[in-house]
Parts: C-alpha cells; structure tokens; sequence
C-alpha cells in the first residue's frame, strides 16, 4: 500500500524527509511558504489544509515556535484515520497540549524526537516516538524501514528524553569550543582537535568538526532547546549549573554571530 505523506515546513530537515519518503516510494507532499520547488517525487502544495487533505501521515518541521499554529490548521482538514507527528524540539509540556488539541478534534499525535541532525543519516537518524498514536505510527515507520523507539503512550515522553540527551550533546559542545578556541589562540588547533576526536572513536574528528559547525550555525535555536532542557530539570528538582553555563554561552555565541561586522 502506498503511503500518502504530507511534510509541513521543507527547511533542513523537512526537505530531506520529504525526498528521503518519496525515494523509499510513499507519495509525499509538502508546503513551505518559502519554498516553491521541491525534491524530485515530492509535491508542492500552496497551504497546509491542501497538504493534508488526502495524508494518511502528516509530519510537522516548522518549528517549536510555529508548531501550534500549523496543527490548528492543518486539524479541519486531516481525515480522521490520519496520524499526526510532530517532530519539533520542544518541551513535554508543549506535546501534551499539542496532543490534547488534536485529540479534540479526534487526530491521533504522536510526540517524535529526532535524536541527531539529519544531515548526517538523513532518513535513517533515530527517532523516539510517544503518544496516543505511537502504536498506530510503528507499522508505517517500519514500511518506511525508519528506525525508531517506542517510549509509551504519554505524548512528552520522547520530548523528555531528548532534553535529557541534549545536557550532555549540548554541554559537549560547548566544552569542544572552548577547548578549541583557547587552542587558536595558542597555536595549537590541530593538536587539539586530534586530542579530543581520539577520545570520541572513528568519526571523532567529524564529529569534532560538526560539534562546532552546527552549533555556531544554530546557536538560538540550540539556546531554546537548552532552556526548555532546564525548565525540564527544575521539574525533576536535579541540579543543572552544566546547563546553566551552556545556555549563556550559546546565548553569547549567538550574540556574537548577530553582531554587525565592524569594517573600521
């Protein structure tokens, strides 16, 4: 049976699921306001209610922060039989209200977390999933050969644990910076570099490279997610001075990106 996608928001991430699901032979759709021209196989739909229409699986990337006006208007036109995946980094406390919206509109949600950035695996990056349609969604992911772990049925607990992931992701980053600026200022890059991806395994020195690619690139982004992680650990009741440092440190590294360049 073919599987009929749609994909709201065709940024990074969107894009490459929409070509990644249209190359393993679902029928994929997708709307961007600002995208006009898609991946071959995928189809461009001019707004959200023409996109899910007909889905049986309906996949949000818009963003945490657009994430709750996409649903309430993609609901009226979903069928009813449709899947609702959010795959947004955002709080728990966010998916569960997402989640109760689309319940009242009889939508099954399904909390997914994205556990890398999907540049590097593409389609295959692991996922968490959770919620009242998690049961529903493992057959369609598995026909789509995506790997994924089931987390129970509350929508929030993939969310959950990859805030929980993201302590560590977050703060190694943040660590590998520093240790890497202080080395330029040194003279001793390369040196360094090779110390730290020595003790991350095959790809360290890739890795090493990613950690401070991606973060200078997406340093507010990475700044939210932080502090959703600590309004996180402020529930739990643990401690979160790693945290704390991490936050204000992408906070200025995104100052600094945004700093106009001065030309003297």
């Amino acid at each position: 049976m073919t599987l009929h996608i749609a994909v709201l928001g065709l940024g990074e991430a969107g894009s490459i699921y929409a070509a990644d699901l249209a190359s393993r032979g679902a029928s994929v759709v997708g709307t961007d306001l600002h995208v006009a021209v898609a991946a071959p196989g995928v189809r461009i739909q001019p707004d959200i209610a023409s996109a899910v229409r007909d889905a049986d699986l309906v996949l949000s990337l818009v963003g945490a922060g657009s994430a709750a006006s996409v649903l309430t208007g993609a609901l009226p036109a979903m069928a009813s039989a449709a899947l609702y995946a959010d795959m947004n980094t955002s709080g728990p406390d966010n998916k569960r209200a997402l989640a109760e919206v689309a319940a009242a509109r009889g939508i099954r949600f399904v909390d997914v977390a994205i556990l890398a950035p999907v540049t590097r695996a593409r389609i295959d990056t692991p996922l968490l999933v959770s919620g009242p349609g998690v049961a529903a969604l493992q057959p369609l992911l598995t026909q789509l050969r995506i790997p994924a772990m089931d987390v129970g049925s509350d929508a929030g607990a993939a969310a959950s644990r990859k805030l929980l992931r993201s302590v560590f992701m977050k703060g190694l980053a943040a660590v590998v910076i520093e240790s890497v600026t202080a080395a330029q200022a040194f003279g001793a890059e390369a040196w360094v570099v090779d110390q730290i991806a020595s003790e991350l395994g095959a790809a360290g020195d890739e890795a090493v490279r990613h950690l401070i690619d991606g973060t200078t690139k997406h340093a507010v982004r990475r700044e939210a997610e932080m502090i959703e992680v600590r309004d996180l650990l402020d529930e739990l009741g643990a401690a979160h001075p790693m945290t704390d440092g991490t936050i204000q440190w992408l906070r200025a590294l995104a100052s600094q990106a945004s700093a106009p360049e001065d030309r003297g």
